[in-house]
């Protein structure tokens, strides 16, 4: 179903120091929310604004992106709603700034994934952290569909949360088949979760592709 109220969004800085900033759109995972997603801010890049929104749907204590029929795999209709709805958010919010990137992390890759295959061309780069993209969920994958976009794909190779098949599918995809200008990165012993180490990359990464793009 459609969703008619805007997105709750905490921000990483004052809507006076927006304009002319890079803005990152961050995914929670599923079960969290964008409060506790929201410390990470100070280990983002500073001089950018750093959404934080909260997912539509309420679950264990939290919110989730998307209705699934197990881990990693959205029903199409409810990632294809909730899609609608942020890129509704996003006609607005985006105005005045340079550039939009996106964040996410497990469900938030998920639904980070699912954004950036609806509409490649409105972003500027992602970050996609210990998920897998939404396959099957009716959104379009055929080669090439990132040609050119920087993508951030970090996870531990013993995270065991997202099913091994759509980690695997996710890898070849992105290396073999979409285009992206991919860097991959490894963090053993993080397991399912989000190190200062891979923050201090996805940083540098997300500064080096608004750079590139200058």
């Amino acid at each position: 179903m459609p969703y008619t109220a805007a997105p709750t969004v905490t921000w990483s800085v004052a809507p006076d120091r927006r304009p002319g900033t890079p803005l990152v759109v961050a995914l929670h995972g599923r079960g969290a929310d964008e409060a506790s997603f929201a410390q990470l801010a100070p280990h983002l890049p500073q001089g950018a604004t750093v959404a934080f929104v909260r997912a539509p749907l309420a679950e264990g204590g939290g919110y989730a992106w998307f209705a699934n029929r197990g881990v990693g795999r959205p029903l199409p209709d409810s990632i294809g709603a909730t899609a609608d709805w942020l890129f509704g958010w996003l006609d607005t919010e985006a105005a005045g700034h340079t550039s939009v990137s996106l964040l996410g992390f497990s469900g938030g890759m998920a639904m980070a994934g699912g954004l950036l295959l609806a509409r490649p061309e409105r972003f500027a780069a992602a970050v996609l952290l210990s998920g897998t993209l939404p396959w099957d969920a009716g959104l379009p994958e055929e080669r090439g569909r990132l040609a050119g976009v920087p993508v951030f794909w970090g996870r531990d190779v013993a995270d065991r949360v997202i099913p091994a098949d759509l980690v695997t599918r996710t890898g070849t995809w992105l290396r073999e088949d979409s285009g992206a200008r991919l860097e991959e990165h490894r963090y053993p012993g993080q397991g399912h979760g989000i190190s200062l180490p891979e923050l201090a990359d996805a940083s540098a990464f997300l500064q080096s592709a608004w750079e590139g793009a200058a």
